[in-house]
């Protein structure tokens, strides 16, 4: 299956990126988003793009080939963006994107254990020289712990009944197993209109790639790669992803962020700011962009796309 990238037009439009712009593309994908960005900063603007999946950098750069120089590709995490960025000359960029989704191109390989709609490994890294993989989380984890995750990560109240099962099924070898355990402690497919190992799925991703972590961890770093004017777009799929993305925007557009610090006590009679935080962020997307029924129609797996944007303010 071809990679659609998700809210591609309203991401490029939301960036509003000028003839000859540089841009980070923290999550390369199938390079669809990057595609778009060099399209639409001709003919000099130039884009690094960043995967922790060397697959997708060595798939991609055929796909990007004919953008010649203007292409930078490098293997890493989004979490290192900061750092990446750096070492490549890539500051004080006009745009960064991350679509926080799996592309089409790994969750058909079936080697890679993403999806359970092909048998394959219960692997679900994103790079292969990573330690932890799903198939030691639903083996060896303990009970608890497999239910706190599924809990967490997937939102599932159900967490214990799930874990249940797993643990009452090991050893548990493929993804279809996985899968048929996780349905059948659900009560079936029998009225569900997505497949009830959906979210588990999501959240073993998750976990083994310490994704919140990174996405927690890259969102300051973009802030400070951005020039005054510049903009982020976040494509998040989860809804623990877009909460920390719209907590991050939803901070950084504040002077003055006492009340969230830890030890605040509220009070009625006026109190003098104590951390000295200045607004970064102005919000561009007060609501989430989300795809039109046109796009979930052509593209079924979009239709929990939420995009966030915001701008990078002068310093004060």
């Amino acid at each position: 299956m071809i990679h659609v990238p998700v809210l591609l037009h309203e991401t490029v439009d939301g960036l509003a990126l000028h003839p000859d712009a540089r841009v980070i593309d923290g999550t390369l994908g199938a390079g669809g988003h990057s595609e778009g960005i060099l399209e639409a900063t001709g003919p000099n603007g130039r884009l690094l793009g960043i995967d922790r999946d060397e697959e997708a950098i060595i798939r991609t750069r055929q796909r990007l080939a004919r953008f010649g120089e203007r292409v930078t590709l490098r293997q890493g995490s989004f979490g290192e963006l900061g750092a990446i960025a750096h070492e490549l000359g890539f500051t004080s960029v006009q745009g960064v994107v991350l679509d926080l989704g799996i592309s089409s191109d790994q969750l058909d390989a079936a080697d890679r254990g993403f999806s359970f709609q092909v048998e394959g490994p219960l692997d679900m890294r994103m790079h292969a020289n990573d330690p932890l993989t799903a198939g030691e989380i639903v083996n060896e984890w303990s009970q608890e712990q497999i239910a706190d995750l599924i809990y967490q990560y997937a939102e599932e109240p159900r967490s214990r009944r799930i874990a249940r099962a797993i643990v009452a099924a090991r050893p548990l070898r493929t993804t279809t197993e996985l899968a048929e355990v996780v349905a059948q402690a659900l009560g079936g497919r029998k009225g569900h209109r997505i497949h009830p190992a959906t979210q588990v799925f999501q959240a073993l991703r998750i976990a083994v790639n310490d994704e919140l972590g990174a996405l927690k961890a890259a969102l300051p770093q973009i802030v400070s790669l951005l020039a005054p004017g510049g903009r982020v777009a976040i494509i998040a799929f989860h809804s623990l992803e877009d909460r920390a993305v719209k907590r991050f925007f939803q901070q950084e557009a504040r002077d003055c962020i006492c009340d969230t610090l830890p030890g605040y006590t509220s009070s009625r009679a006026p109190q003098p700011c104590q951390c000295g935080h200045l607004a970064t962020l102005r919000i561009v997307t007060r609501r989430p962009v989300q795809p039109s029924e046109a796009e979930v129609a052509r593209n079924a797996r979009s239709r929990s796309a939420k995009l966030r944007i915001a701008e990078r303010l002068p310093a004060r």
